[in-house]
């Protein structure tokens, strides 16, 4: 018994040791993140950390200096939301104060005022010239002097208005100043736990942080007070301060930079517009030539070997839609220029995606550029490409690609980045090359992203049909671009229907109904 006793008073020595040992570890790690006030911030950590649920706490401090504290704590995204609500409540304070609430209805008095009196004038020479015009002009006199009287009051009701407009901005702000100062601890013991298991994050506290902190938080509420409270102070407040010579500059460049590439490049392009035309005029051929009846069974044949008999009857019924109302022939124009541009978007896409997908520093390099692509409006490109490939269905080709080519590239990144390293590993293990391995193993498990890429591509290159005919190309987004020009409704409609369908079933083929 006294063997066992022994035993049991060595194991409740260690443990008070072990936890002596990590109350000491905390409190270091405490130290070197709080900083400052570490007695306060240790018993509140631990207060916080011994409640299940929320721990009141109180931090004066993070009342006082509000978004600065959380911004010196390194808690930018609290700070910015913060610091908005409290830039709205002093601006009401300040322009409850010492702002004119009724500056802009006086401004519209004034400006009232000016064409009241021209009125008056030609009231007054009607009236002596003994005109047809002398009632006109007393209703004209008449509803400015009503006008003026209602803005008039208007303002003095503004103006009354600013005590309780001030009011409403200290009660905001004393509650935005209540929850930082009950949320600042357990934000910041938040904060402490993901720094304990993540050492690269900031803590905050250097004097950086507090200069940084300060001269944000106080240049957006000198910039924003100045401007909603005392409007027309500062004009560069209002107005960006520019110079036109600068914008001449930039455009004489590049203006120079295209013509430089149109002079030096245009063996290049031509041979571009040689292979989309190639290839366009090929399937135009297949398309556009080939009797209706071939065209449609192979549609309707593929969609049910793909997709299903329910939606082959649906495909048959789209292809009905569009012959019965004679949008045959622009449908399958249509399908040529999408079909161009998407089969090179998908067969540039595909090996782009998978040269980027095992190559983050070049896919980091080629990603500004698609987010480029896909942002830009299409009007935008439009300019240089008619420049560089001039109008007609191949500048059509590509500005059709440029929007709807990026879509394929990354999500065939996506997809092979997905794949399971163990299934890598696996197949490596039993002897698997490179080329085994990509299209036995990645492309097979990716390929349900990649499929989703394609769509996508086809998707947005159908979303450019409308915006391709104003360059020539032709299809049925020549009869939406001819109802808009005209408000023909009717024909609008029903030829945005026709791009739906063809949407829809280009969807299903691509789909499937695989799992």
């Amino acid at each position: 018994m006294s063997r066992q006793s022994t035993e049991r008073s060595r194991s409740v020595q260690k443990s008070h040791m072990s936890e002596k040992q990590f109350d000491a570890e905390k409190q270091v790690q405490i130290v070197s993140f709080v900083k400052t006030n570490v007695a306060y911030y240790e018993r509140q950590f631990e207060k916080i950390g011994n409640h299940a649920g929320f721990a009141w706490t109180f931090n004066f401090w993070a009342a006082i200096l509000g978004s600065i504290w959380f911004g010196a704590r390194g808690m930018w995204n609290w700070a910015l939301s913060f610091l908005i609500l409290e830039t709205f409540a002093i601006v009401q304070i300040i322009r409850g104060i010492f702002g004119n609430l009724a500056t802009e209805a006086w401004a519209r008095i004034e400006k009232i005022e000016g064409t009241l009196d021209l009125r008056r004038q030609q009231l007054a020479a009607a009236i002596e010239n003994n005109t047809d015009k002398v009632d006109v002009y007393r209703r004209t006199v008449s509803s400015l002097e009503d006008a003026i009287g209602g803005i008039r009051s208007e303002a003095q009701q503004l103006e009354g208005l600013g005590l309780w407009i001030a009011f409403a901005g200290v009660i905001i702000l004393l509650l935005i100043k209540f929850s930082q100062s009950v949320s600042a601890n357990w934000l910041l013991e938040k904060r402490f736990s993901e720094w304990l298991s993540d050492s690269s994050l900031s803590t905050g506290m250097a004097t950086k942080d507090y200069v940084l902190s300060a001269g944000f938080v106080l240049l957006i509420l000198f910039a924003t007070v100045t401007h909603y409270s005392f409007p027309g102070v500062f004009a560069w407040l209002i107005e960006f301060p520019t110079r036109p010579e600068i914008r001449l500059v930039s455009i004489g460049w590049v203006e120079q930079f295209f013509a430089f590439a149109i002079q030096n490049g245009e063996p290049f392009f031509d041979a571009i517009t040689y292979g989309i035309r190639l290839l366009l005029d090929g399937l135009e051929l297949i398309f556009v030539e080939t009797p209706w009846m071939v065209i449609a069974s192979f549609i309707i044949l593929l969609t049910w070997l793909s997709a299903g008999p329910s939606t082959a009857i649906y495909s048959a019924a789209f292809l009905s839609y569009m012959g019965l109302l004679g949008f045959w022939e622009k449908a399958m124009t249509t399908l040529a220029l999408l079909g161009t541009a998407a089969c090179l978007s998908i067969v540039i896409g595909i090996p782009l995606g998978m040269y980027c997908a095992r190559r983050e520093r070049f896919y980091s390099f080629i990603r500004p550029i698609m987010d480029f692509m896909q942002t830009m409006p299409a009007f935008v490109f439009m300019i240089p490409v008619i420049a560089f490939f001039g109008t007609g269905k191949p500048a059509a080709v590509v500005t059709t690609m440029i929007f709807g080519g990026t879509p394929v590239v990354r999500l065939t990144v996506l997809g092979l980045r997905g794949v399971p390293e163990s299934v890598r590993e696996a197949a490596i293990s039993f002897g698997a090359g490179k080329w085994y391995l990509l299209s036995k193993v990645d492309l097979p498990l990716a390929s349900p992203s990649i499929r989703a890429g394609i769509n996508q591509t086809i998707m947005l290159s159908l979303a450019m049909v409308v915006v391709a005919s104003l360059i020539g190309a032709r299809g049925l987004g020549e009869d939406v671009l001819e109802a808009l020009q005209y408000a023909n409704v009717g024909q609008g409609i029903l030829a945005g229907f026709a791009i739906l369908f063809c949407a829809m079933i280009l969807d299903r083929i691509v789909q499937g109904n695989r799992k």
